[in-house]
This record gives C-alpha cells, sequence and structure tokens, in this order.
C-alpha cells in the first residue's frame, strides 16, 4: 500500500513538471527589450494549442492567427501567421521555468528579449478599460465639445465616439496608443481638430489630460449605464 501510494504522488509530480514546462496554453508578455530601448506593446498575449495552431492579439482583440513548433534539442520556437506577414528573422530560442517564459534572438543587429509569464485569462488593454459610456463630472481649462461640467461621451467597441453636452452633439473615431495610456479623438467636421489626452483610470473613472495644448485642459468622467434624460 506504502508503494501504491509513492509511486502515486511520483506520477503526479512528473505530471505537474512537465504542465508547468511545456509552452502550451495562455502566455502574456511581460517585456520587450530591444538592445537597450523597452517596447513592450500594452497587453500582448500568446496562447498555444496542443494541436500546433497558436493566436495572438492585444487584450480582448485577437489579431492573428496560425501555427507553431518547437525543435525540442534546439529550444528553437518557429511561428507562422496565415494572417500576417512572414518572420524573415531567425527563430526564438526559449527557456521555461515553470509560470515563466523567455524568448532571444537577434533583429536589425540588436539583441531581442521578450519575457512573458503563464495566465489564465485575457489582459485587457487601456482600449479595452476605456469602452463604455460615461458622464462628465469635473473640467477644467476650454476645449473643444464641452463648455461645462455636462455632457456625456460614448466610447464604442468600433473605434466611434459620439459626444452630447450643451455645445451639442459630437462624433468621430478614436485610437487608442498601443504602448502608452493615450487616446486621440479625431471629430468629423472641417471646423473641428483632432485632440490627444492622457488617460489615468480609476475604479469606473476615467481623468483625460489634453496633451496638444499650451494651456491645462482635464476632464474627468465616471461610469453611467445608461444615457441620461
Amino acid at each position: 500500500m506504502k508503494n501504491s501510494i509513492l509511486l502515486l504522488l511520483l506520477s503526479l509530480l512528473f505530471v505537474n513538471c512537465k504542465t508547468e514546462n511545456t509552452i502550451e496554453g495562455l502566455w502574456i508578455v511581460e517585456s520587450v527589450k530591444s538592445g537597450e530601448h523597452e517596447v513592450t506593446p500594452n497587453a500582448r498575449w500568446m496562447k498555444f494549442n496542443n494541436d500546433f495552431t497558436q493566436t495572438s492579439g492585444n487584450g480582448w482583440f485577437q489579431h492573428s492567427v496560425g501555427t507553431w513548433n518547437l525543435n525540442k534539442d534546439t529550444n528553437e520556437l518557429s511561428m507562422v501567421n496565415t494572417n500576417g506577414i512572414k518572420d524573415a528573422n531567425e527563430p526564438f530560442v526559449i527557456t521555461i521555468d515553470g509560470e515563466k517564459m523567455t524568448w532571444n534572438r537577434t533583429e536589425d543587429g540588436q539583441p531581442l528579449t521578450v519575457s512573458l509569464k503563464r495566465a489564465d485569462k485575457l489582459p485587457t488593454t487601456y482600449g479595452d478599460q476605456v469602452l463604455g459610456l460615461w458622464k462628465l463630472n469635473n473640467s477644467t481649462g476650454k476645449g473643444n465639445f464641452y463648455e461645462n461640467n455636462n455632457g456625456i461621451l460614448f466610447l464604442k467597441w468600433d473605434r466611434r465616439f459620439s459626444i452630447r453636452s450643451s455645445l451639442g452633439r459630437f462624433s468621430g473615431v478614436y485610437n487608442v496608443h498601443g504602448h502608452k495610456s493615450e487616446i486621440e479623438l479625431i471629430p468629423y467636421g472641417k471646423d473641428l481638430k483632432r485632440s490627444f489626452w492622457k488617460v489615468d483610470f480609476k475604479e469606473n473613472q476615467i481623468d483625460l489630460t489634453l496633451l496638444n495644448s499650451d494651456s491645462t485642459v482635464t476632464r474627468s468622467f465616471i461610469r453611467i449605464h445608461e444615457f441620461p434624460n
């Protein structure tokens, strides 16, 4: 009986070690370093399936799909994105240590190091966090769209926005920076200029600070779940 229990424990330990050190599963990119420069994208993830298919994306948006292959003798990882551009670089040499994984190779004459950690759910990008309906709560400085503390901002999943305020109704498209918490509003209409805002995230609140301005312009919003009357 004791020998049977010991064998069972050893087999479970072997299975756990094998699971921890496999590439299969979901991984989030913690950092990307090219030479001396940090070039980490926001909420980048990779998922490796046991049928040698892989998907990747940023936050809730999956934008790449393809296949993967790992040479177990050299630890070289090759990936092909069937909807992407061919990778002209050498494969990554990878190491896996439990919940951590590191990729190394040379790109454009610079050493590239990618650090990843194992995850069980997708991360959120800055763009994912700003999605939804927001009510203006406080503002300072003069700028487009708002003249007082009344108004709403609706940031939609299709990268379109709409604004209602005492100045009228406005709409357009918006972009979220891939590396920094910044949002760009591009309104429709030749008389309105695009604006760039730094975003500070709090629980159910976003604070925007206008970047392309010589004066201080801020807008603070709280999350709401229905349009005001």
